[in-house]
C-alpha cells in the first residue's frame, strides 16, 4: 500500500466508510485497486462514488484506460463495476490461470 499513491476514503461521521485506489499499470492505463466499503454502510452507492472519483482523477492524470480484479464471489462488487461501464475482460497479469479472479476493463 505504500507505492499507491492515488487513494480516495469516504468518511461518514468521521468514520471511513469506504475506500479506493489506483496506481499506474502502463503507460496508458491504470489498475484500481483497494475498494471496500464496510458493510454497515453498503447499499448507499458509495462504491459507485468512489469509483466514478478514481476514473475522473485518472482521466485528469491522462489516463485512457482502467483495468481491475475481483473475485466472482463478490456479486455485489460485479455489480458496481458493471453499472459503472466495466466489462469483462480476459484475466490479465498474475490473475491468469485463477479461477476465482474476474476482471474488468473501461476505457476513460
Amino acid at each position: 500500500i505504500d507505492t499507491i499513491k492515488n487513494c480516495v476514503v469516504v468518511y461518514i461521521d468521521d468514520i471511513p466508510a469506504a475506500c479506493g485506489a489506483f496506481k499506474p499499470f502502463s503507460e496508458d492505463t491504470v489498475e484500481i485497486k483497494r475498494m471496500f466499503t464496510d458493510p454497515e454502510f453498503r447499499k448507499k452507492g458509495l462504491g459507485s462514488a468512489i469509483v466514478k472519483e478514481l476514473e475522473n482523477w485518472a482521466a485528469e492524470l491522462n489516463f485512457e484506460k482502467a483495468v481491475l480484479e475481483t473475485s466472482q464471489d463478490l456479486k455485489s462488487a460485479i455489480s458496481v463495476y458493471e453499472k459503472n461501464g466495466f466489462y469483462r475482460i480476459p484475466n490479465y497479469g498474475q490473475y491468469i490461470g485463477i479461477e476465482q479472479s474476474v476482471c474488468y476493463e473501461k476505457e476513460l
